[in-house]
């Protein structure tokens, strides 16, 4: 039997979580200060005026606002030079200024109105008249739309250079949420292996690991969770039907949580009684091309040769090559931040430096179609020096969390 998988209960897990647990305090407005001063300073070597930031991630990371975004115009107007110049529904003005932790004057339109003339008149009032005006690059179509028409003249860029600047590179302290997430969902992954049993569904586990991310500390409970057993493995991101485990069966687990907004984003996969020979095979090969991922991160190298590195390893076990399964269909890793996916990627023709703050996960996932699929995956971090682990990597087939470790 896999070490530390059954055993236990969800209660006696909840109780083991809830000592973990620690409080956490959320970023002050000096960090989004300095976002800002920062931004400003990309905008002015790319000749932009002005930056809009829509509801959603980027509003946030320059503001600390967090508002999902909608079919209404929300968002914040960063200029080059001068103040921040929000702009709103009227009836939402309660709710922005109570999330509002930069100061700038606040501009309401009424739900007859057109927020994007309202728009123009906000730019023509702070000295930016027929400028060049960066659009949020996570800005629906309908929103840039609406600002062409109004605003004309304007000369429109997407603003995912400047944005991607920023946050591509985090800081000590959106590093630090990051591992306070990243170790929290670890536990929480630990716990779910414990709790498993025969006929115990994927749904069930999934509801285990909401509760339980709640437990540790997460106050949202789980942002996402993938729980599968069996064939449907292979499937990286699941399949509809859920899964009743059986003896035998392998287990795939990919879920995370939010901790001031960063994210945490970790699978695990191990076997539900001994591993095959196939299964020790292909779970060696995983790690493997983990660890081939994880060497070729060193600073100044592309993020397109941290894949290439992983997917060498596969190739010469014969899988693949490229994406064709057997192999890796997807790429070895993403950016992670305020959003689970987000730039730079590693992939091949993302040729971005890696640089200090830079974060990635690393899941060189390996799929046999009609088999099982093996997704290892941890996030590290770019330091001064290299990459850095936010989790260790799982130890082995046959103890996944290096519990015979701990024990000792």
């Amino acid at each position: 039997m896999t070490y530390a998988i059954g055993g236990s209960t969800p209660d006696a897990e909840f109780a083991r979580l809830a000592s973990l647990a620690r409080p956490t305090s959320p970023l002050d407005a000096s960090h989004y200060v300095q976002r800002c001063q920062r931004v400003r300073e990309l905008m002015s070597i790319e000749g932009i005026d002005a930056l809009f930031a829509n509801a959603g991630a980027n509003l946030e990371y320059f503001t600390g606002m967090r508002i999902s975004p909608s079919e209404r115009l929300l968002g914040a107007i960063i200029p080059a030079a001068g103040d921040i110049q929000y702009i709103a529904p009227a009836f939402e003005r309660g709710t922005v200024l109570d999330y509002m932790q930069l100061p700038g004057e606040l501009h309401t339109w009424e739900e007859h109105h057109n927020p994007y003339d309202l728009m123009a008149e906000i730019l023509c009032g702070i000295q930016v008249k027929d400028g060049h005006l960066a659009i949020d690059p996570d800005a629906p179509f309908f929103l840039f739309e609406g600002l062409r028409k109004a605003l004309r003249g304007f000369d429109f860029t997407s603003g995912a250079n400047v944005v991607n600047g920023c946050r591509s590179r985090k800081s000590a302290a959106e590093i630090a949420c990051l591992q306070h997430a990243k170790t929290l969902t670890l536990e929480v992954h630990k716990s779910a292996a414990r709790i498993l049993h025969e006929g115990i569904t994927t749904t069930d586990v999934t509801r285990f690991i909401n509760s339980a991310h709640r437990y540790a500390g997460a106050p949202g409970g789980s942002s996402f969770c993938i729980v599968l057993f069996g064939g449907a493995t292979a499937f990286p991101h699941g399949v509809r039907e859920p899964q009743t485990l059986q003896p035998g069966d392998w287990v795939l687990i990919d879920t995370g949580c939010r901790i001031n907004g960063y994210h945490s984003d970790i699978t695990r996969c191990y076997a539900f009684g001994s591993p095959t020979a196939r299964q020790r095979e292909a779970f060696d090969i995983e790690k493997e091309a983990q660890a081939a991922a994880f060497d070729a991160a060193v600073l100044g190298a592309s993020c397109e040769a941290v894949d290439a590195a992983a997917r060498r390893v596969l190739e010469s076990y014969g899988f693949g090559p490229g994406y064709t399964l057997p192999g890796l269909p997807h790429r070895t890793g993403h950016g992670c931040g305020l959003q689970i996916h987000e730039p730079p990627y590693l992939v091949r023709g993302d040729r971005t430096p890696l640089a200090p703050g830079m974060v990635f996960s690393n899941e060189p996932m390996l799929v046999l179609p009609g088999e099982f699929g093996v997704r290892l995956e941890d996030h590290f971090y770019m330091s001064d020096s290299g990459p850095i682990w936010f989790t260790e990597p799982s130890l082995s087939v046959d103890d996944p969390f290096a519990s015979l470790a701990d024990d000792n």
